[in-house]
């Protein structure tokens, strides 16, 4: 499985000398702190998997298991900033969903200055749209379908901001990507060695189409074997069970709540009206960030 590669305009923002390293900052969650893909000490990640080791690359990963886009707009963002960076990646959006505060117009917000904060100091940004974790989980329907328009909404503005600051931006919201469980360690919701190399492979390629590729290419082929079954059992008894336990006291009163619209609205055959207030709401959030989307673009690049 391969990730697919959006096609956007040229890169612009400032590119190191001949002499210095190219300076490279990462922003966002678990996902980019490295989760799933433990070395002695802690984690790695595919964003350092994508710095490398060598010479040619400075690397400061800012990224926060856990973080939603106020904390990376608030807190690692200014500190990306003053860093200086040539390179930014900025993926974060997922634990918002999974917030009952939240709200498409304050991510989009959010993460319309992230991004203009960042490109203004002549960074070149790179992004990702990512899958939801309902999918991830194989929660039921109706569980299942209002973390997907949440996830579904975070994309959206993810692609048109990408779009407006000319990001690399690399699409990880496929089922194929999803479905192979190869990919993803024992959590279900963070990908493996595997998972980490193909992503950091993905955004490789993507540079290298830019000339500010951080060295060679990443593996793909992973230092260790993927998690059995019997390392997910022993994840789903501990660490798994507080994670749900946390997220139970914030999301799941209203996850039921949310679950017990979709089966009423389901069986009266409204169901349609659910969408139609998730696009309203994400038509919205897109108008009041900086400048309306370019939908000429945006839709080349989901095609």
């Amino acid at each position: 499985m391969t990730a697919s590669v959006a096609v956007l305009p040229p890169l612009t923002g400032a590119r190191p000398g001949p002499r210095r390293p190219l300076r490279f900052a990462a922003l966002g969650d678990s996902l980019t702190e490295g989760v799933g893909d433990p070395v002695p000490g802690g984690w790695r990640g595919w964003a350092a998997l994508l710095a490398g080791d060598g010479p040619g690359c400075e690397f400061r990963n800012y990224a926060v298991s856990g973080a939603l886009t106020r904390d990376v707009a608030e807190e690692q963002a200014p500190r990306a900033r003053a860093f200086a960076p040539d390179l930014a990646s900025v993926v974060v959006g997922v634990n918002d969903t999974l917030r009952r505060s939240f709200d498409i117009h304050h991510v989009a917000a959010r993460l319309d200055a992230v991004y203009g904060g960042l490109a203004a100091r002549g960074a070149v940004l790179l992004t990702a749209c990512l899958p939801d974790p309902g999918a991830m989980l194989a929660l039921p329907g109706p569980l299942a379908r209002p973390l997907a328009r949440r996830q579904q909404a975070v994309n959206a503005v993810v692609h048109a901001l990408s779009v407006r600051y000319g990001a690399a931006h690399l699409h990880l919201a496929d089922r194929a990507w999803v479905g192979d469980r190869s990919l993803w360690s024992a959590d279900r919701l963070h990908p493996g060695e595997r998972g980490h190399r193909l992503i950091a492979a993905g955004c490789h390629a993507l540079l290298a189409e830019r000339g500010l590729a951080p060295g060679a290419p990443p593996s793909y082929e992973p230092d260790r074997p993927p998690p059995g079954r019997s390392a997910a059992l022993l994840w789903l008894a501990t660490a798994g069970t507080a994670w749900v336990a946390r997220r139970s006291t914030d999301l799941l009163p209203q996850l039921l709540g949310l679950a017990g619209a979709e089966l009423r609205h389901a069986a009266h055959g409204t169901a349609a009206r659910l969408d139609l207030r998730a696009a309203e709401a994400l038509s919205a959030a897109l108008a009041a960030v900086s400048a309306p989307p370019d939908q000429g673009r945006l839709a080349t690049m989901e095609g």
